[in-house]
This record gives C-alpha cells, sequence and structure tokens, in this order.
C-alpha cells in the first residue's frame, strides 16, 4: 500500500469511520426511556460531505440528550430539496445539488438513532404559482400560513453572496427552487411533529431556511426550540432558544468582572489585539502590520482620522441587522456624503478581511461599492482591501472616533477607550456598548456632532459594558468542545478525538450545560471556572 493510499485510509478512520464506530457504541450505553418525548435534531444547512463544526455541535449535544434516557430523532435530507443552501450553484443553478455525498454522511451521523429521511414532494399548483413572480414577489410569498419568501430569502442572499438581488431568470430560478424546497421540508417535518409530539426541536442556526422553516413550526406550536451556532472561542458552540445569529446574552445588571476575570479577559485581549484568533476554524489574520510611513505622513495633514469598518454582506443581511439603515450599502452611502463634506477630516474604510474568503468570496463587496463610487478619488479616503493586513487597533488608537456597521471591531473599540457610532444591529447593541442611534435622522446629527466636537469622551459605561459583553461570550455561551474534536486540517471541519467516547458523559460541563438548555430550563450559560 503506498504512502498516499495509508493516509487516505487513516483519514477515513479519523472521520467516517471513527464516527461510526462513535455511534453505535453510543447505543448501546443510551437507552431511551418508555414513554418519554423525544427531542428533534435538524442540521441539514451545516455540511455536504464529513464533518464541520456545526455538524458536530448538533451530534454532541444530541449524544448528550440521549443519555439522560431522552429518545432521539434525527430529521435527515435524502434528496429532499430540489436545491439546497450548500449544494445550489450560484453559477450554474440549474445544476442538481450533490446529495450521494450528503446522504452517505448523513447516515453515518445517524447511526444508532431513530431518524426520519425525508424526500422532495413536488406542489405543482405552487410551482406555477410562483412561475411568473419577480424576485421582490417571491419575497413576500407565503403559504398556508407560513411565510415563506421571509425564510428564504437569507438563504438566497447568503448562496449568491449579495444583498441585492438581480432580478433575472438565473436568481428568480434559484429563489423558486428554495421555497418550493422549504415547502417541502415544511409538510414533512409538520408530519414528524403530529407524529413524535416532540418535547423540544434543536437546529442549526435558524436563518438557512430548511432549519428556519422548522423553527418557525416548531415555535407556532410552543415547542422549546433551540438553535446553535460557533461560540467566539476555538472548537466552542453556541446554544440560545433565540436566534443564534443574533447572540441574544442576559447578563445580570449586578454583574462586574473580578480581578481574576479582568485578568483573564485582558490576556485574551493581548492574543486578540495582534490578530492571533479564530473564528469557526478560520483565522482572518494570517499577518497584521503596522501603520506604514507613506500613511503616517497623509494623515498628518488632516485635523483628525475616522475609521470605517464594514462588514461581509452575508452577516449584514441577516434580518434582524439591518433596523437602522435598510442595507449596509445604503449606509455607506450616506457616509460618502460626510466624506465629501469634510475635507478636513480623513476617513479610512476598511473592507472586512473575510469579504474574499476563497470558496466564499462577497459578489457584492465593499471594494466594488468603492469601484462604482471613485471613491478612492476623494483626497480625504483611504480604501483598505481585505488582503491588505493593516492593524485596525493601531487605526483605532489613532482616530477621533469609529464607525461601524455591526462588526464586532466596535465592541473591541470600546474597550479601547474610543467612541464607536455603530450604523446597524449587533450582537452588543442589546447593552449600551457603542452609540447606535434610533433613526436615520439621528444618526447624520450624532455624526455630524462627532465630526465638529474639539474632543470626545464616551460614556464610562459603554466600556464597562463592552467587557462584560465579551466576558460572557467568551467563557460562558462559548461552550468548549476541544475535549471531543480536534480540527480535521479541512478548514472549519473536525474529526472526533480518540478518546472522545470515554470522555462523553453527562458530568463534562459542557453536555451538562447543554443537556439542561434543551430539556430543562437552562440559560445555556457555562458555569464560571474562575
Amino acid at each position: 500500500m503506498g504512502a498516499w493510499s495509508l493516509r487516505r485510509l487513516q483519514n477515513f478512520w479519523r472521520g467516517k469511520g471513527r464516527l461510526a464506530l462513535f455511534s453505535a457504541a453510543l447505543a448501546l450505553r443510551a437507552r431511551p426511556r418508555r414513554g418519554a418525548r423525544p427531542v428533534i435534531f435538524f442540521h441539514a444547512s451545516t455540511r455536504l460531505d464529513e464533518l464541520s463544526l456545526n455538524a458536530a455541535f448538533s451530534l454532541l449535544a444530541a449524544w448528550a440528550v440521549r443519555l439522560t434516557g431522552t429518545p432521539v430523532v434525527h430529521f435527515v435530507c435524502r434528496a429532499g430539496m430540489t436545491r439546497c443552501v450548500l449544494g445550489a450553484d450560484p453559477d450554474r443553478p440549474e445544476s442538481p445539488p450533490p446529495c450521494r455525498l450528503c446522504i452517505r454522511q448523513s447516515s453515518v451521523q445517524a447511526v444508532g438513532a431513530p431518524t426520519r429521511f425525508f424526500g422532495y414532494q413536488p406542489d405543482p399548483a405552487l410551482a406555477a404559482r410562483l412561475e411568473p413572480l419577480s424576485v421582490d414577489e417571491l419575497a413576500q410569498v407565503a403559504h398556508e400560513g407560513i411565510p415563506l419568501g421571509a425564510l428564504v430569502l437569507p438563504s438566497v442572499r447568503w448562496r449568491l453572496r449579495r444583498h441585492h438581488l438581480a432580478d433575472d431568470e438565473a436568481t428568480r430560478f434559484l429563489f423558486r427552487q428554495f421555497l418550493l424546497s422549504a415547502w417541502s421540508v415544511a409538510r414533512a417535518f409538520e408530519r414528524l411533529l403530529d407524529e413524535t409530539d416532540p418535547q423540544a426541536v434543536v437546529v442549526f442556526n435558524g436563518q438557512f431556511f430548511p432549519e428556519a422553516t422548522a423553527a418557525f413550526l416548531a415555535r407556532r406550536r410552543g415547542i422549546r426550540t433551540a438553535t446553535h451556532e460557533v461560540g467566539l472561542q476555538p472548537l466552542s458552540a453556541y446554544f440560545t432558544l433565540g436566534e443564534a445569529t443574533a447572540y441574544p446574552i442576559a447578563i445580570p445588571d449586578s454583574f462586574d468582572l473580578s480581578p481574576a476575570q479582568n485578568a483573564r479577559l485582558d490576556a485574551y485581549l493581548e492574543q486578540r489585539f495582534q490578530g492571533r484568533f479564530t473564528m469557526a476554524g478560520i483565522q482572518f489574520w494570517p499577518e497584521m502590520r503596522g501603520l506604514d510611513a507613506a500613511f503616517l505622513e497623509k494623515a498628518a495633514a488632516f485635523r483628525q482620522i475616522v475609521p470605517v469598518f464594514t462588514n461581509v454582506i452575508f452577516d449584514t443581511s441577516q434580518p434582524h441587522s439591518n433596523v437602522l439603515f435598510p442595507d449596509m450599502f445604503t449606509w455607506l452611502d450616506l457616509v460618502l456624503e460626510v466624506v465629501r463634506a469634510h475635507p478636513e477630516t480623513l476617513f479610512v474604510l476598511r473592507a472586512h478581511p473575510d469579504e474574499t474568503r476563497p470558496g466564499k468570496a462577497s459578489r457584492e463587496s465593499v471594494a466594488d461599492w468603492v469601484a462604482a463610487r471613485r471613491a478612492t478619488a476623494l483626497p480625504n479616503l483611504v480604501f483598505i482591501p481585505s488582503d491588505q493586513y493593516v492593524s485596525s487597533y493601531e487605526l483605532i488608537q489613532r482616530s477621533k472616533f469609529v464607525m461601524i456597521y455591526n462588526s464586532t471591531i466596535g465592541l473591541e473599540a470600546s474597550i479601547l477607550g474610543a467612541a464607536v457610532l455603530c450604523a446597524g444591529k449587533a450582537r452588543f447593541t442589546q447593552y449600551p456598548t457603542v452609540f447606535f442611534p434610533s433613526s436615520v435622522e439621528e444618526y447624520r446629527r450624532m455624526l455630524e456632532d462627532f465630526l465638529q466636537a474639539e474632543r470626545l469622551a464616551p460614556p464610562a459605561e459603554h466600556r464597562r459594558h463592552a467587557r462584560r459583553f465579551l466576558y460572557y461570550q467568551l467563557f460562558r455561551t462559548s461552550l468548549p468542545c476541544n475535549d471531543f474534536l480536534t480540527p480535521s486540517g479541512q478548514r472549519g471541519y473536525v474529526h472526533l478525538k480518540a478518546g472522545a467516547l470515554a470522555r462523553l458523559s453527562l458530568n463534562h460541563p459542557t453536555l451538562r450545560t447543554i443537556v439542561d438548555g434543551i430539556l430543562h430550563d437552562g440559560d445555556f450559560l457555562l458555569k464560571e471556572s474562575v
């Protein structure tokens, strides 16, 4: 056997082989109690082949629930959608998804627990109704009490990597297929709810249309419904009864960081400010450079510096983000007006480092917006594209104030003591961490006041609440799964650790926290370890 074949065999064992063995072994340990109402797990949009982070989180949670004697039912796609979020090709939407690979992986993950596979159920009447509709009309479609258009729209934007959708046949075709697939999922999931009467439902993130549809149906019946996403720490999960991508966190008013907690947070921030962190298995900063002499010489000619931090379009297109402006690019148009009106100020427009990630590059990007508006022709605007790893933190330290849409850099800027003007709803705007006006008019007034002021001193509560929120994100809501998982070498994907099955116990703090949140009145917050 050659070296390549041996490596392939080893990878197969660490992946599907170990997963199938663990699933089968767990079935011998976890016997369901007779009469107990089940928990349904659904995560069709987490991966196609191999084990992704979120698929692993769902699997670990299901295993933990089964250890309590509670039955689990996996709702699993078996060519159940004509087009799915991960399997659709944005360049060739007519191409079918790679169902064979996905079904093979699903079958391995579902070993040892009851599984309800669902196939696609065509609805010719609905298909005929959708055929003549425009993109805007498709987004408004409701069917038998289900707001299918609203549930599907974020997935279309995410798959096409753009907020503003072209009203062309390719986009309409994909939209129609997602809508028909969502309706097929809805009918199969309604039947499963009728037959099993579950006590809880657990789905991946609740934004992609298959899981969003299931969550809508479960919540409409008053069923306890949890969503999950990656946590802020490496190999960590975040579970909530709310919308996982909105990151609702309930922090007691009385909570303040102790000296030990402050030290723990500062140690994390020291690494973060040097770009040494990952998110969902992705390292956004392969390097971090300081501001060069040419920039500093240019900046010296201006009265003040104002960094403008953007975000990736598939984060800003989530429905809960755009409460002030209809989208990030409308906000950028306003920013450009202000740049022209204030030649004494140097504005530094920063594209998010994830905007050009291979395989997930934005198709409606800040770089495209800059080119279309000829923004770099303005002498008081500097554009930093996503592949230039200039330190955002050094920019913040030299700024008069910071402008963001909804990027996490705003939270970090508040921690650094900067005044932050926010234009989109972010995870941290649920607490007074930044200036977040309630209307566009108020935003304009506040921006003008900030530019005219001699000095800006943000309220002390912004820094306090920013540190409290980040501490909770890192050490209370991020549930570490590194005892069970290890990176596979493929970005965003993992293998089960060799000894994961032996460590699988309800005494494990992460698993205990997840089970309490799913089955009881737990808050999915990890107990303090410091």
